[in-house]
């Protein structure tokens, strides 16, 4: 005859949440009396002292708790909680840095003008030529590699099969990794150089869908591959040819990883300098003609201002860097608004 055991003795125990705080705050109790009694000092080796002695005081009041087997996976839960503080400390403190510094060169001159007759002392000038640059290089770049990008990606989520497909996957590998420069100097070398068609602002346009055109092919390819089999299938057994249930089906479902993409790969290139100097070059004045001439952009203009050695140059510089994360914010932002009311149809 066999006997159960109570259910109590089954479970293990549950760590409180005031047990978890309170052993925490005895870790760091005694970093600062370690701190108080010995030689160490500095705020960041207090506080890298602290977690480590607040972590082990958790862990073993949990490990007393709950028993040896629950440590384990608290342990990774504190790693993964203190990457994820990590990176959003990086983040914040890079913005924060920015708008601190940024601000103080922002009004509506700033947004009006250009740099057209300002010297690096001078508190005038703005970016308004800079910001033309950039928005019409960034949207030339996305109309030439985010249909060819979508094309490739539907090639070899939907129809590539054997050699060809591999060949293709491993060229868009080795494009991930081309530097930005190497892009820059390919179109300088083709376009500006070869052909005789001089610095313009298409010319860098052309050096950044390189760089997007490998992001836009593998994100959209992933994001095709997550559609299910079974809505394809649906399709079909309704007598849609296979084109159009890509067009109508697949590419709805996974418009929203699609955009996703397509934005980090914009996020991806609109902060580039490297290549807009062997392209675009940069120009102080009012130039809204990507196709002939040089132009400026937002990351040239913070290049050349960063790059004085006065003040209110400086300051346009942080003006400018606060105004290209604003760019590429509201790009995502509307593009996100888009996305979601195309799903909402």
């Amino acid at each position: 005859m066999s006997t159960r055991a109570p259910a109590s003795t089954l479970r293990s125990g549950r760590l409180a949440a005031r047990s978890a705080v309170a052993a925490v705050a005895a870790g760091v109790a005694v970093t600062t009396v370690a701190f108080w009694l010995t030689p160490l000092q500095g705020r960041a080796d207090f506080l890298l002292v602290a977690y480590l002695a607040g972590t082990a005081a958790y862990l073993a009041v949990a490990a007393r708790t709950e028993g040896r087997r629950s440590v384990v996976d608290r342990l990774f839960a504190v790693l993964m909680v203190t990457a994820v503080g990590i990176c959003l400390l990086a983040l914040g403190s890079v913005l924060v840095y920015t708008a601190a510094r940024g601000v103080k060169a922002l009004d509506w001159y700033f947004f009006t003008h250009s740099m057209n007759g300002v010297g690096p002392r001078d508190d005038a000038g703005g970016a308004y030529h800079s910001i033309i640059g950039t928005l019409e290089q960034v949207l030339l770049a996305t109309l030439i590699s985010v249909p060819s990008g979508l094309l490739v990606a539907i090639y070899l989520s939907e129809y590539g099969r054997g050699r060809l497909a591999s060949l293709v996957r491993t060229v868009v590998d080795v494009m991930v990794g081309i530097p930005s420069i190497v892009a820059g100097l390919f179109i300088y070398a083709f376009w500006v150089l070869g052909l005789g068609r001089g610095f313009s602002g298409f010319a860098a346009a052309m050096a950044l869908s390189i760089l997007m055109l490998p992001i836009v092919v593998r994100s959209s390819e992933e994001m095709i591959k997550l559609v299910p089999a079974s809505l394809r299938e649906a399709a079909y057994a309704l007598g849609i040819p296979r084109w159009r249930a890509i067009l109508k089906v697949v590419l709805p479902t996974a418009s929203a990883g699609i955009t996703t993409g397509v934005m980090l790969a914009v996020a991806r290139v609109t902060g580039e300098t490297a290549p807009l100097l062997l392209t675009a070059f940069g120009f102080d004045s009012i130039h809204n003609d990507p196709f002939s001439g040089p132009q400026s952009s937002l990351p040239l203009f913070v290049f050349s201002q960063a790059s004085s050695a006065f003040g209110a140059a400086v300051d346009r510089a942080w003006a400018g860097a606060l105004t290209l994360i604003a760019v590429v914010l509201l790009l995502t932002v509307a593009a996100r608004l888009v996305t979601r009311r195309n799903r909402l149809v």
